[in-house]
């Protein structure tokens, strides 16, 4: 249940009506809907802090959590960002999955040969690995956004900046609706990013290029730096002549003749002119080797190529490579975008010393940026993945900041998505029903009910995982009133709930209906199966002469879930066998070191937040990243650290992590 309800703007006097605040554009169906939940506010939840990385005398923060939640937050806390940057869901109906690699096991030489053994097969993306699934219904994809960037502007500073980077499934949309948002007086760009070379599509135009749509919250008062582009081939072509030591010039005209404001009159070298510089000017140049002489006996200065910055850079960016399979920085993350994309917006768009914030953080690009150019950074995510993925790379470029997780119900299983993907299995009776709106995820069959719609949230929508007055009002006047007559009980679900007993009293004052509606807390079914890992560890305390301290020693570690995805990738393998690709198995070793990614250990703390004295990560090719620093290490299943430890924490291969006191 929220905290309190933040409003998106200011207060209204009063007998103002709030509703003139919400002046919808985009008509679409539904389009009205939102309105009643910015009357509302932004829900404010508890925020719990997960760990502090470094002393973060700056403040930066990485957030598990929901765009919207963590705006009231930041809104509650008096925190104002001078930019914006965002690479939400596209619309385009695909799903985003990461790949899983098994480790260099230290205890097992025969499993070195499998080490990099990818685990990339369907079910493992639909249940550990999945990120999020870009699957929306364009009108709720509206609403969803509206609220997403009421939410944003509402911590912006008065000179602000956003960026929003889209592609062609539904930009054409969202452009209408930051207009609305933002005003249209306030867009100043769409950015065309040609992000491939070409794309074969057959019965089409390629399409290989996203749009990022650039506005300012005031119209005149914002911060933009000039920032530069390559020269084409073209303008350098004019740069054809060339010093004994290799440096190419074009030559630069030094006479002021059309020009305002006059020149210098006098003669240089037997050429007399009105010139641009004053004589003392000239012979400078001329001693330094800047000027040359034509063949016509005319002065003209030599500009150099290397000197030069580039050119402004314009709105069509075509001179950056989107992260391929070979380049040095990827995250093995699928929406991961370039860092030179990330560093041309931060750097035009921002000062040093400036808040960046990226609410649907990804791989952490955004916060990598920013951080390198001295700027403060708020990386806000609501998958799992995105903030183990982000904390990492952080912490190997030496950034410090802490880890915040919003306690609003959403953190279930791993991620979002695998928990809708497992929904029916964990709801006991619980199947597909035709016969029903989409609103229903699915009907039980009861031997006396009959059929009993279940309604249960779309953690991907914000919209719906609040359970109030609002919602329930659709579910008795528009959902039910759809059902076929016989249908005498519903099953509703929630993740929160504004108040039970204030839900309750609304039904049983409702009398439009005769159909029971039963509230049921999803929370306590998703509860119950969630397993932790087992591990078999024990402590050594060292004494020699390259290290004093203690040693975590990890003996055997099991993980049920990545087992289960394995065997399952093991069966469909056996089924799809052939000749030419026979069966081949992936093993686990007894001890199943292989399937630990990370270690870290907590020396100051015995519980609540986690301080990471010692921390190794494997990466996927087995090599160690010890306390942040890539070393060419294979790991020899210890981790160390000078002080006793007091509690040692685990993530498996596919990043569930548990905690175990010492």
């Amino acid at each position: 249940m929220p905290i309190k309800y933040v409003p998106f703007i200011p207060e209204p006097v009063e007998g103002q009506a709030v509703l003139r605040n919400f002046n919808r554009i985009l008509k679409y169906k539904g389009a009205d809907d939102v309105s009643m939940v910015l009357q509302r506010g932004m829900p404010l939840y508890e925020m719990e802090k997960q760990e502090t990385v470094g002393e973060n005398k700056d403040g930066n923060l990485v957030i598990r959590g929901e765009c919207v939640s963590a705006c009231a937050y930041l809104k509650e806390q008096g925190i104002q960002v001078d930019l914006v940057y965002i690479d939400p869901p596209f619309a385009s109906g695909a799903d985003y999955a990461k790949k899983v690699y098994l480790r260099r096991n230290p205890k097992v030489a025969e499993a070195i040969a499998q080490a990099e053994q990818e685990l990339d097969i369907e079910e493992l993306k639909a249940f550990e690995e999945k990120m999020y699934g870009d699957v929306w219904d364009k009108e709720k994809y509206l609403n969803w956004m509206y609220e997403n960037l009421m939410s944003i502007k509402s911590v912006m500073s008065e000179t602000a900046s956003i960026y929003v980077h889209l592609d062609y499934h539904i930009g054409h949309y969202m452009k209408v609706l930051m207009d609305e948002v933002f005003g249209e007086d306030n867009f100043r760009n769409e950015i065309i990013w040609k992000r491939a070379t070409a794309h074969s599509d057959a019965e089409f135009y390629g399409n290989n290029f996203d749009c990022i749509y650039f506005y300012t919250k005031s119209q005149e008062n914002y911060t933009f730096n000039t920032v530069y582009q390559p020269y084409d081939e073209a303008y350098i072509a004019r740069f054809s002549r060339s010093d004994p030591d290799g440096r190419k010039w074009d030559s630069g005209n030094l006479t002021a003749k059309g020009l305002q404001g006059g020149g210098y009159d006098y003669e240089y070298k037997g050429y007399r002119s009105l010139w641009r510089m004053p004589l003392e000017t000239m012979e400078k140049m001329d001693r330094e080797g800047r000027i040359h002489i034509t063949k016509t006996g005319g002065i003209r200065s030599k500009v150099y190529l290397d000197e030069l910055p580039g050119m402004p850079a314009q709105s069509l960016w075509s001179d950056i490579n989107p992260i391929n399979s070979q380049a040095k920085e990827k995250e093995d993350y699928a929406t991961q975008k370039p860092f030179a994309l990330l560093e041309r917006i931060i750097k035009a768009s921002s000062n040093e010393g400036m808040l960046v914030a990226d609410f649907f953080g990804g791989s952490g690009v955004s916060a990598a940026v920013a951080n390198k150019l001295g700027r403060r950074f708020i990386h806000c995510d609501i998958g799992l993945n995105s903030i183990q993925t982000t904390r990492d790379r952080l912490k190997v470029d030496g950034a410090q900041f802490d880890v915040l997780e919003i306690k609003d119900g959403v953190q279930l299983y791993r991620n979002p998505v695998q928990t809708m993907d497992k929904i029916k299995s964990l709801i006991p009776g619980l199947k597909n029903e035709d016969s029903l709106d989409s609103f229903w995820e699915g009907a039980i069959t009861d031997s006396k009910l009959g059929t009993i719609p279940v309604y249960v949230p779309n953690l991907l929508d914000s919209t719906s995982k609040l359970l109030d007055v609002v919602l329930m009002n659709r579910i008795i006047h528009q959902a039910i009133p759809d059902l076929d007559a016989g249908i005498k009980k519903v099953i509703v679900y929630y993740i929160d709930i504004t108040s039970e007993e204030e839900i309750r009293r609304f039904i049983a004052q409702d009398d439009s209906t005769t159909v029971e509606i039963e509230l049921r807390d999803l929370k306590t079914v998703l509860d119950d199966v969630v397993i932790g890992d087992y591990a078999k560890f024990h402590i050594e305390e060292r004494k020699d002469d390259l290290f004093g301290g203690y040693a975590v020693v990890v003996d055997t570690f099991v993980s049920d879930r990545v087992l289960q995805k394995i065997t399952e990738f093991n069966e469909k393998a056996r089924m799809n066998a052939t000749a030419k690709k026979p069966f081949k198995p992936i093993e686990v070793s007894d001890d199943g070191l292989e399937l630990i990614e990370y270690l870290s250990l907590d020396c100051s703390n015995a519980q609540g937040e986690w301080y990471s004295d010692s921390e190794i990560k494997i990466d996927k090719t087995g090599y160690v990243i010890r306390n942040g620093k890539k070393t060419k290490e294979f790991w020899d299943g210890t981790i160390f650290s000078e002080k006793r430890p007091l509690r040692l924490k685990i993530r498996n291969i596919c990043g569930d992590e548990t905690v175990w006191g010492l």
